[in-house]
């Protein structure tokens, strides 16, 4: 038996996917003029860009969930954010592909 088939992965989370992923979405939606492309390759760029700026917050229980609600507040919330926006920028001035 394999080591991946031994143990369950899919217990394993990085909770900060999670709170890019609501950045983004939040971010996104006040694009109301339609400037940023928003094609799955530049969401999906924007999204590993801003995940590989941040520190992973990986739960691997519920008590790991609980305690990986600080992301949602304080000083966690606006490293996110202002990461989140740098990846909008960066990636709208530079897409992946031609538009």
């Amino acid at each position: 038996m394999s080591f991946k088939e031994k143990y369950d992965f899919e217990l394993l989370v990085n909770e900060m996917e999670n709170a890019v992923f609501e950045e983004l979405e939040k971010q996104l939606s006040e694009d109301k003029e339609n400037k940023i492309c928003k094609c799955q390759d530049c969401i999906l760029d924007m999204a590993a860009f801003a995940l590989n700026n941040l520190k992973p917050a990986y739960r691997s229980s519920l008590t790991g969930r609980i305690y990986s609600q600080r992301l949602y507040d304080g000083q966690e919330k606006l490293e996110i954010e202002k990461i989140v926006k740098i990846a909008i920028e960066k990636i709208s001035k530079n897409p992946s592909h031609n538009l």
